[in-house]
């Protein structure tokens, strides 16, 4: 495995950016301010601590903070649920973004697992 020197060729970070593109997308004509704002707080939130985790240089806090990135996806995947419930987000597209969450959770899971196992 070769060894990454940015945090920016991380597929974990490039998937959740994308993640926060598309949320900030689909949420582009919300009236809901609040909800909308929260979930891209969520969103953001996902590749923002995988960029600082990295940056810290240290292990276990680049463990801590994918955890909390892991938090943050499950948190924007409730918020996407809502969303869809209330008619905010059409469910094609919530169903898309859900799915991506869930991609983003797993792949996070997995880095964690490797991180770990490096001890």
């Amino acid at each position: 495995m070769s060894k990454v020197e940015k945090f920016e060729d991380l597929k974990i970070w490039q998937a959740s950016l994308s993640l926060s593109i598309l949320v900030y997308e689909s949420l582009a004509g919300c009236r809901d301010f609040a909800l909308k704002d929260q979930m891209c707080r969520s969103a953001v939130s996902i590749a923002s601590n995988v960029a600082e985790g990295f940056e810290r240089h240290y292990n276990k806090e680049f463990i801590r903070f994918l955890r909390i990135a892991k938090g943050s996806s499950g948190e924007l995947r409730t918020q996407i649920y809502i969303a869809m419930g209330i008619g905010i987000i059409a469910e094609q597209k919530g169903n898309e973004l859900i799915n991506k969450t869930q991609i983003i959770s797993a792949m996070l899971q997995n880095l964690i697992k490797t991180r770990e196992a490096s001890f």
